[in-house]
């Protein structure tokens, strides 16, 4: 989305609050490409394996948001940072799905010469980060908004207290405090 595109964005995120069911069907091709880099983003930190797909999660995400009743839509990175957030819980969602599968179904087949080259990979426990943010809200819901915005929504510091109605500097205040503690809870 170019800035010339905003002001279009946000009359249609406003007529969409307004009850024009249409507006997100004009809306999504504008935010298309950023809501599809949001998606990439969110994917190169998944297993390799994941059932999901970019474009996948990116469907997956507006079916959701098409569900979202009674939002006052502010501006452009209002809508990424829900959409964002639509796109944690559906990742949070098969993780949980995945983990509770019993008998091995989380194992993946590989065939013995596939085998040599297999070895440990880093992955982000998605629901061990939700679990951390959930903790996080309880007591410092803004600082957690911060983190979703951040590192979910990927807006920017100038976004992100815009979306938050506070200064950058209290945004860069929150993300730093909130790196810090969230990498204290992940490591414990």
């Amino acid at each position: 989305m170019t800035p010339d595109d905003q002001p279009d964005a946000t009359g249609l995120l406003l007529a969409w609050s307004n009850g024009d069911s249409d507006a997100l069907d004009r809306l999504v091709p504008l935010v298309h490409q950023e809501l599809h880099r949001l998606a990439v983003r969110y994917m190169r930190r998944e297993r390799p394996d994941h059932p999901l797909q970019p474009t996948a999660l990116v469907n997956e995400a507006y079916l959701r948001l098409m569900d979202v009743t009674r939002i006052q839509w502010h501006d452009r990175a209002h809508f990424l940072a829900v959409a964002a957030q639509a796109m944690r819980r559906i990742l949070v969602d098969f993780a949980r799905q995945r983990h509770s599968q019993k008998r091995g179904g989380d194992f993946v087949q590989l065939s013995l010469d596939e085998a040599p080259d297999v070895g440990p990979e880093p992955t982000m426990n998605l629901v061990a980060l939700n679990d951390a943010l959930a903790t996080l809200a309880s007591f410092d819901p803004r600082m957690s908004q911060v983190v979703e915005l951040r590192f979910f929504g990927g807006l920017t510091v100038e976004e992100t207290a815009r979306v938050l109605d506070v200064s950058p500097e209290t945004v860069m205040r929150d993300w730093k405090t909130a790196k810090a503690w969230l990498l204290r809870e992940l490591t414990s």
